[in-house]
């Protein structure tokens, strides 16, 4: 039965290996332009326009492959959304793109627990978030906490795996808890398509101050409540 259950998790991963294989090999081939964007932006939106209706499919994959690729920024991504499809589908694509990403990395973590988050994280910065581990008791906090400009939105998301959130709980936290920092980056990408260089500015601006606030918030947040999550032992869920 171990041996069974062994294979099965093997399997499992070498899985998710070829996926992610295959997510970034899309994404490497789609994203080689939106790495120009900062410098070439007029070209960016070119490319996009002579993709056609595949564009906005690798796009999504940019951003699934984002979201579970830790180590990835998605602020560039964000803003090359409102550059390359508008206000309206550049949010929508870049939420398509967000939410099976953190669909996907909450159900791996669910089955597989820490260890998989080991894969991306250092357990002592997981390990500061269990006070969010009953999220009958700190729901709330974990929902303000994520919808917080500036907060780790990535830790956040393998945490959610390991706590006693339930799937539909945590879809409507990684759907609606992003629009608070993703409207802004896309308005502000959406302002320099349109040439409007005075808007994206001050999109920008305030998208900075939101950002700073957050993290002293959340700074905040966890010298109030991280330090019962280190006193844990490191136990696997």
């Amino acid at each position: 039965m171990e041996k069974k259950n062994r294979e099965k998790k093997i399997k499992a991963l070498v899985l998710f290996a070829v996926f992610l294989l295959f997510t970034g090999f899309v994404a490497y081939f789609g994203g080689a332009p939106l790495i120009k964007f900062m410098n070439d932006p007029e070209g960016f939106r070119a490319w996009v326009d002579g993709k056609g209706i595949i564009a906005p499919i690798l796009f999504i994959f940019m951003v699934l492959f984002q979201v579970v690729v830790a180590v990835v920024p998605g602020e560039p991504f964000e803003i090359a959304a409102g550059y390359a499809f508008g206000y309206l589908w550049g949010t929508v694509y870049f939420m398509v793109g967000s939410i099976i990403g953190s669909a996907l990395i909450f159900l791996f973590v669910r089955k597989y627990g820490q260890r998989f988050c080991d894969i991306f994280f250092d357990r002592e910065k997981i390990n500061k978030l269990k006070f969010l581990r009953n999220t009958k008791r700190n729901k709330a906090l974990f929902f303000i906490i994520f919808s917080i400009p500036g907060t780790p939105k990535d830790l956040l998301s393998y945490f959610a795996g390991l706590s006693d959130m339930s799937f539909k709980t945590w879809m409507f936290i990684a759907s609606v808890g992003r629009i608070p920092s993703l409207i802004t980056s896309v308005i502000g990408g959406g302002a320099i398509g349109d040439g409007d260089y005075t808007m994206a500015a001050v999109v920008f601006g305030v998208a900075i101050v939101l950002s700073i606030a957050g993290y002293f918030i959340y700074s905040g947040i966890m010298k109030k409540h991280g330090n019962n999550g280190e006193n844990e032992e490191n136990d696997e869920v």
